[in-house]
């Protein structure tokens, strides 16, 4: 047991010396927050509060604690800045070029989350100086988090086309016309109205409701509203939410 004992605290010691001989890599969070606010797709950035680029516009992050997962970090990052849990949040990609931060050499997780910018609005910490730009009139962004953007941008027109994830930007109730609005706009296309209509009304997954909204049109667009259940049980699945090709606007 001694002689055991022994072998494993020189193995133990060994490992320190060589893990010791590593250079520190520091790791962080950084989170791409879309908004829809019944007419356009936003991104939240903040101004940065310190050096380098202080008061410069940059997505909402922060570093990893000593006893943090990369997710818990985002989960936090995220409830420090809206004041709340359970928004989605999908994990996009993990950013290690070794000059990507100019200070020390930093790896970044980056998590995409979709909110209702009209739920969050009281919530937003106005601490962190926040602002929504619309997604194609965007700021100069700090670092590399520009290509974080794009490359969310893309995951969210893939995934968006299978899945009915684009429901978390939406507020409990709404509109044809507005549903398609934030589909033209995450996908930079137009779409055929009665295409369209059919397409996600095919997918069973709206409620159509008695009220309309009458402050948009003479006639009124009847309101809708997500079947929870249905919702919840098809998430997962292969669904094509997307009508026909998607020509680029000019």
């Amino acid at each position: 047991m001694e002689l055991i004992e022994t072998v494993k605290l020189k193995s133990d010691s060994n490992n320190m010396r060589r893990y010791s001989s590593q250079k520190r890599l520091l790791f962080a969070v950084d989170c791409i927050i879309f908004g829809y606010d019944g007419q356009e797709l936003k991104l939240l950035v903040i101004q940065r509060s310190f050096e380098p680029f202080k008061g410069k516009w940059s997505l909402v992050g922060g570093f990893i604690g000593e006893n943090e997962s990369a997710e818990g970090a985002a989960v936090r990052v995220l409830k420090e800045l809206t004041g709340l849990d359970g928004l989605y949040m999908e994990q996009l990609h993990t950013f290690t070029a070794p000059e990507r931060d100019t200070v020390e050499r930093t790896v970044s997780i980056a998590y995409f989350a979709l909110i209702d910018i009209q739920k969050y609005k009281q919530q937003i910490n106005e601490d962190y100086h926040p602002a929504w730009f619309p997604i194609n009139e965007l700021p100069e962004l700090i670092f590399d988090h520009s290509a974080f953007v794009e490359l969310a941008k893309e995951k969210l027109r893939y995934k968006a086309a299978l899945h009915p994830l684009l429901f978390e930007l939406l507020p409990a109730k709404f509109t044809m016309p507005q549903l398609q609005s934030l589909y033209q706009a995450v996908y930079n296309a137009e779409f055929d109205k009665g295409n369209f209509n059919r397409k996600l009304l095919s997918t069973k997954l709206l409620v159509k409701l008695k009220d309309k909204d009458k402050l948009n049109s003479k006639k009124g667009a009847f309101y809708y509203k997500v079947d929870n259940k249905k919702y919840s049980a098809s998430f997962n699945s292969f669904l094509n939410f997307v009508p026909g090709n998607l020509p680029k606007k000019d």
